[in-house]
């Protein structure tokens, strides 16, 4: 068996760790799998003569409160991020269970509003517009629900590889932030897309 090493310092092709690479490549098919479903929803807006206004089908509030989670958590990820390099294990942990409670404030949010659309019998067999908006905030709900349970890991079990190798492990919780970013990326696109278009 061939062990393949560890490496933290940046390659010489890429200029980036091989870890970093990976997830680059990982958040490109990404990309791509959400790229298309926004392209769906462009096609499915501009042929349809009675798309609804996204105000008067959903609630604006709740998303902008979701909006405002969502970007705070990106801040608190970074900041858990630095607070490796800063060599400060204690506040890492604190930022890291504040984006995992803004990421749970997030998942709440969406929860009554899914239900409170249930309630009132919208169900993606009901239009095509909440086909494609369960469809894409549903796929996205997912990606949050991935995102915090490696974030739970890397402030849980995972923070143990801290004391054997801090240079890994910070690495490991750089890559959590890229994609956690994304994340946030896609909720930003997908806001004004459903809620004020």
């Amino acid at each position: 068996m061939i062990v393949i090493p560890y490496v933290d310092k940046p390659h010489p092709l890429t200029g980036v760790t091989n870890a970093k690479f990976g997830i680059w490549l990982f958040l490109a098919s990404e990309v791509m799998l959400f790229g298309a479903l926004f392209s769906t929803l462009i096609i499915l807006r501009t042929g349809s003569a009675n798309w609804p206004l996204g105000s008067t089908e959903l609630n604006v509030p709740l998303a902008t409160i979701n909006t405002i989670a969502l970007i705070t958590s990106s801040v608190t990820i970074v900041l858990a991020w630095a607070s490796l390099k800063m060599q400060q294990i204690g506040r890492f942990r604190v930022y890291m269970a504040l984006t995992l409670l803004l990421s749970a404030v997030f998942l709440v949010i969406k929860y009554f509003e899914y239900t409170h659309k249930f309630e009132h019998g919208h169900f993606p067999s009901t239009s095509t517009f909440f086909a494609i908006y369960f469809t894409m905030t549903g796929l996205h709900g997912i990606h949050i629900i991935g995102g915090m349970i490696v974030n739970a890991y890397l402030m849980g079990p995972g923070s143990a590889m801290w004391k054997k190798n801090p240079e890994q492990f910070t690495g490991r919780v750089e890559c959590a932030g890229l994609y956690w970013h994304f994340v946030d990326l896609v909720w930003i696109f997908l806001f004004p897309s459903f809620y004020l278009l």
